[in-house]
């Protein structure tokens, strides 16, 4: 008589368990989250061609979007492309972020060369470009950036400038910035064109060595 109350008890333990994992199982599945769709986030240039826009990669890939957007940008200008893949070339764009774009300043070193200290998170050569993610002190004042090159010098040297423009003290700020390296193309006819770039940060004046290829 024990043995068979102890079966009963057991088969509707395990009922039990069969229902609670069952309720479980139909409540995950009803409350699966919807996944969100991959993103990417790279520097890239806008491409405007009758009022239609593109976007140029720095590995020379153009990105079509899907369907026409409200960024309205101008041909050449630097952005942070937000965009999210959707078939071959097509993508759909999340946000598209303007960067400040410039080029190599035509004269200038080194009375108008600023040296007012950055932080440096990222340089590198892309797409033509010299691209720089950096950290200022930002108060309310607007700062002055630019790129000269140092004519008398017998190599490619490049001068980052940043001037604060009596800015207050204030707090740190990322910015980004592109310049244009196409005019070191026209000036030589090698395939590879090392150059130096110099910043003055703060921890002192720093030299990068690049090659545009």
């Amino acid at each position: 008589m024990k043995m068979g109350l102890e079966s009963i008890r057991m088969k509707k333990r395990f009922l039990i368990i069969i229902g609670l994992l069952s309720l479980l199982f139909v409540t995950a599945c009803e409350k699966e989250p919807n996944r969100m769709n991959d993103y990417f986030l790279e520097f890239a240039t806008v491409l405007k061609s009758n009022g239609e826009i593109k976007f140029a990669l720095d590995n020379r890939k153009i990105l079509i979007p899907k369907t026409s957007t409200s960024y309205d940008g101008v041909d050449g200008q630097r952005v942070i492309l937000d965009y999210s893949p959707y078939r071959a070339d097509t993508v759909i764009i999340n946000r598209v972020t303007d960067i400040f774009t410039s080029t190599i300043a035509k004269n200038g070193f080194p009375i108008r060369w600023a040296t007012d200290p950055v932080k440096i998170q990222s340089v590198w050569v892309g797409g033509d470009y010299l691209n720089l993610i950096i950290e200022i002190e930002y108060h309310s004042k607007p700062h002055t950036v630019g790129l000269l090159r140092d004519f008398e010098s017998s190599q490619v040297d490049l001068y980052f400038s940043h001037s604060r423009n009596d800015d207050p003290p204030g707090y740190p700020q990322k910015m980004y910035a592109s310049f244009s390296l196409n005019s070191l193309r026209n000036s030589t006819t090698s395939n590879s064109i090392p150059f130096s770039l110099f910043i003055n940060t703060d921890k002192g004046l720093r030299e990068f060595r690049f090659e545009l290829k």
